[in-house]
């Protein structure tokens, strides 16, 4: 008996897969690079690889957290996103349902946010939970997400398996590879308001998902660090963010300036990752409070920052 863990050797899955095992969960690794918690070499896409895992050992759950992601863009063909996120996702739900196993997709909540969402074109910050509307992902990873969130709810409908979709927000460690106004750790506590969570957070939701996959049936949920704001304050958002923030967290610009980091001077979109919470009893173990908090006692921060890293090349 043993859990498949896909993207083993990604940032996410090496949170993961520690938890697993600390948990006394047998699990197996698959990914296409080596790395300290793959067992097993090999590609979602390929349907064989993914059968012989199935038949030869007693899987009984899914958490597919393996998947180009949108930094790859440059490095691969929009075909390498079609076969992994599409094409693989479709091979794994296709042998769960078989086994009608518990079955966790690790999915973005980019692929909400349009090209006029990212310009920050409207006139007030937009919240965005899970009845957000219209999706019009604009790169092929968002594309290639959400026609993998719709194979998931397909055998959620036609074949009864019970399927969480996880909205990830940003987690990865790395700098931002659009803009470069502001360090990476400034510009990643700043994230912390509206639209990232610390890995930590990420792997323990997907152990969650696990778990209560069997009573939820299906169920889409995003996850991000619980904003500080209302919908209330969406107005203001896009025109003082600092202010609002000031607002909810007096003591932030004493300890900002200590940094010499800077608040953002708006904010264009609010994830609301609170759901999860209310519908499983999923919580995070940190927000943007918590983050000062330790901040302001000279704790480590919980965000993790790595410049140098870059996702598994695919083999």
């Amino acid at each position: 008996m043993a859990i498949l863990l896909t993207g083993s050797s990604g940032w996410l899955g090496r949170h993961v897969a520690p938890m697993l095992r600390a948990r006394g969960d047998q699990f197996i690794g698959l990914d296409p690079a080596p790395g300290d918690w793959t067992t097993h070499i090999g590609s979602v896409a390929d349907r064989e690889t993914v059968r012989s895992i199935f038949e030869e050992t007693d899987i009984t759950g899914v958490i597919h957290a393996g998947a180009l992601h949108k930094p790859d863009i440059v490095r691969y063909p929009q075909k390498a996103f079609i076969d992994t996120n599409v094409t693989g996702t479709l091979n794994l739900l296709e042998e769960a349902s078989t086994r009608n196993i518990p079955f966790v997709f690790t999915s973005t909540t980019s692929l909400m946010a349009s090209q006029a969402i990212r310009d920050e074109t409207s006139d007030v910050a937009v919240w965005m939970d899970e009845s957000f509307g219209p999706i019009e992902p604009r790169n092929i990873y968002g594309v290639s997400k959400l026609s993998a969130e719709a194979l998931c709810r397909q055998h959620h409908l036609t074949k009864g398996l019970n399927v969480i979709v996880l909205r990830t927000s940003r987690f990865f460690p790395e700098d931002d590879d659009t803009h470069h106004s502001l360090s990476g750790p400034n510009m990643k506590m700043n994230e912390l308001l509206n639209r990232r969570a610390t890995v930590a957070d990420m792997a323990r939701a997907h152990l969650c998902a696990l778990d209560q996959a069997p009573q939820i049936g299906f169920g889409l949920y995003i996850v991000s660090a619980p904003t500080p704001f209302s919908r209330s304050d969406i107005m203001m958002l896009n025109r003082d963010a600092a202010a609002v923030i000031r607002g909810y967290h007096p003591d932030v610009t004493r300890l900002y300036d200590q940094k010499g980091w800077q608040l953002p001077t708006t904010l264009g979109r609010v994830y609301d990752g609170r759901r999860i919470t209310r519908n499983f009893g999923f919580s995070y173990e940190t927000d943007f409070g918590s983050a000062l908090t330790a901040m302001m006692r000279g704790d480590p921060s919980p965000l993790a920052h790595d410049a140098r890293y870059t996702s598994p090349l695919l083999s």
